[in-house]
């Protein structure tokens, strides 16, 4: 499992197959900063097995790159469309595995519990997490896109659990 003591990098993922948002925080004591985020973006029209290539492989990429001790995923908690939940659902087991591959351990947290961690309200909408998520990492404005923010919150939540 990942230290507290000293520096660590954690790599947070909010899984979907449009776009998946990544947020790399560094953990240092108490203090939390931000190292990099994005989000990946698949194209629409592309064949499902490509899009998740795709993923693996900017993952695979990021990870090299800025070698995080862990990854903290959010799982899929609801969704109003089954077709939706089962097309995320294979990017998060893309993404798992990816971290897996690279020997990484892997933390998983619910939308309530990463919306807890970083606003102490379970249904915060995604302003306010953004707002927070800025503040807990002193950036000069609001993280964007929305993915790439609330990954950051996975990541926060991840470095307030350890």
């Amino acid at each position: 499992m990942l230290k507290t003591a000293g520096y660590s990098i954690i790599l947070g993922l909010d899984p979907g197959i449009a776009d998946t948002g990544v947020g790399i925080i560094k953990k240092e004591g108490h203090r939390l900063s931000s190292v990099f985020y994005t989000s990946i973006k698949t194209a629409a029209k592309s064949p499902l097995a490509d899009r998740l290539s795709l993923l693996n492989t900017e993952l695979d990429k990021l990870i090299k790159k800025y070698r995080p001790q862990i990854i903290s995923v959010e799982e899929l908690f609801f969704c109003k469309n089954i077709k939706t939940a089962l097309v995320v659902g294979q990017a998060r087991g893309v993404l798992l595995l990816t971290a897996k591959q690279n020997g990484l351990p892997i933390v998983e947290f619910t939308p309530l519990q990463v919306k807890q961690a970083v606003s102490s309200y379970g249904k915060a909408g995604k302003q306010q997490v953004q707002k927070m998520v800025k503040l807990i990492l002193n950036l000069k404005e609001l993280p964007r896109p929305d993915d790439a923010a609330d990954a950051l919150a996975v990541a926060i939540c991840a470095a307030n659990s350890i």
